[in-house]
């Protein structure tokens, strides 16, 4: 998590500030609901909020406290006592470390989830605003990287859409999935603590109380988050690599907006350069990288180790802090890219229609010619389109076998582009409703 990727509302779910305010509440809330069944004196819980909610924890103080305990929940539990002062003996009743740090991550990790989400939706809107726009901007399909057959820029972004509405979908389950509350005590079994502690905790942070927390939260959720955060990331290459592509000078259909000012190059004063998209391309690695450690954290030893505890103290923030960044960077490119209808248009006319060939292949099959003979009879045309610069459509009329099943004017026909964006409405509706 360095300054450079990273926005400052996500950046402060993850700030010491934060935690050891979300620490206080989840040990205040605890108390309020052990007095409420009797475990606690009314008057104890009380105190421990007033003087609590107010208090302004000092960083440098609990890290001194932590320097001699070597336990960071004790520090935190001691600095509070000086606040509280007597009735600090109520606070943690019961209580295990894990139920305060499993419990804060989740909170954390659900409120970062509420950000990327909302991320996402500003990539939707994008996505959907520029998608009509280009609805019917002519454009040529590629496989393998090679011209294949017409289609829509529209129909690129709507592909983009769709992709990321699935993406925003997996996003809120895995919220869902994470957002669980384990305040169990040692082991998990509620031998020192009410289960309507947990219950009560739970329902004030808004997250549900944990089945089996065996005094930790199982980590196949959070396998499951960070997998899914790494499964937007790879959606986030997928668009940005296109984008790189389409930008290249022997293609440029598209390229970043360049702003007034801005430098490509220190060297060379002409490069205008993907480096919005290449960036987003190395920090959704980064995202993706993170998945594998919250994997390997499943397996802990017997109800609890801590081995996954390091692991999460790095890709909690690091994950969503980057990956927040990297979405609003993308989003800001779909805003603001710049599209070029001409140079599409350009490029699909370089190969002098042989975007066609499947529509004539099919045409002769119709007319009875074999598909193989069919095949045939095409390829020989296009090669010498594509060695030699010859125009496909007067080859097509100049070969006998093909002219005896074509006219000329259904060869003419058959070169139609409309042919090709005849169900861009039915693609759009599929996508946008």
């Amino acid at each position: 998590m360095i300054p450079r990727y990273s926005r400052p509302e996500m950046t402060a779910i993850w700030s010491p500030e934060a935690r050891f305010r979300i620490w206080f509440e989840i040990e205040a809330h605890a108390a309020t609901a052990m007095a409420d069944i009797g475990i606690i004196p009314k008057e104890a819980a009380e105190t421990i909020w007033e003087k609590g909610s107010v208090a302004e924890f000092d960083i440098a103080r609990i890290d001194e406290i932590e320097a001699v305990t070597k336990h960071d929940v004790i520090a935190f539990l001691t600095h509070l006592s000086e606040f509280v002062g007597p009735d600090s003996r109520f606070v943690h009743q019961g209580m295990t470390s894990s139920d305060v740090l499993d419990t804060c991550l989740n909170v954390q990790l659900a409120r970062a989830a509420d950000l990327l989400i909302a991320d996402i939706d500003r990539l939707l809107a994008a996505l959907e605003k520029r998608a009509h726009e280009h609805k019917n901007t002519l454009t040529i399909g590629r496989s393998h990287g090679i011209h294949a057959e017409p289609t829509t820029f529209g129909i690129k972004l709507a592909f983009a859409h769709a992709e990321f509405q699935r993406n925003r979908e997996r996003l809120v389950g895995a919220r869902k999935e994470i957002a669980t509350c384990a305040i169990s005590g040692a082991i998990g079994t509620f031998a020192n603590i009410d289960p309507r502690v947990e219950e009560h905790v739970a329902a004030k942070l808004g997250l549900t109380p944990e089945p089996v927390s065996t005094q930790v939260i199982p980590r196949d959720r959070h396998a499951m988050f960070f997998a899914t955060l790494g499964v937007i990331a790879s959606s986030m290459e997928r668009l940005a690599v296109e984008i790189r592509h389409l930008q290249r000078t022997e293609v440029l259909e598209a390229e970043e907006y360049f702003s007034p000012g801005q430098k490509g190059s220190s060297a060379m004063p002409h490069k205008r350069n993907p480096v919005l998209t290449e960036n987003i391309t190395g920090l959704a690695r980064m995202v993706r990288a993170y998945a594998l450690p919250a994997m390997e954290n499943v397996a802990l030893w017997h109800e609890r180790d801590i081995s996954h505890s390091s692991v999460e103290r790095m890709i909690g923030p690091d994950a969503t802090v980057t990956l927040d960044f990297a979405l609003n960077r993308l989003a800001g490119v779909i805003e603001k890219l710049v599209v070029y209808p001409e140079r599409m248009q350009a490029n699909l006319d370089k190969l002098s229609g042989l975007h066609n060939s499947q529509r004539i292949l099919l045409a002769l099959t119709q007319k009875g010619l074999s598909r193989e003979e069919s095949y045939a009879a095409v390829q020989r045309n296009a090669m010498k389109t594509w060695e030699h610069g010859a125009d496909f459509l007067s080859e097509l009329k100049a070969d006998p076998e093909v002219a005896k099943h074509l006219t000329p004017g259904e060869l003419d026909e058959m070169f139609d582009i409309a042919y090709h964006l005849k169900h861009v409405d039915t693609i759009f509706k599929r996508v946008f409703g």
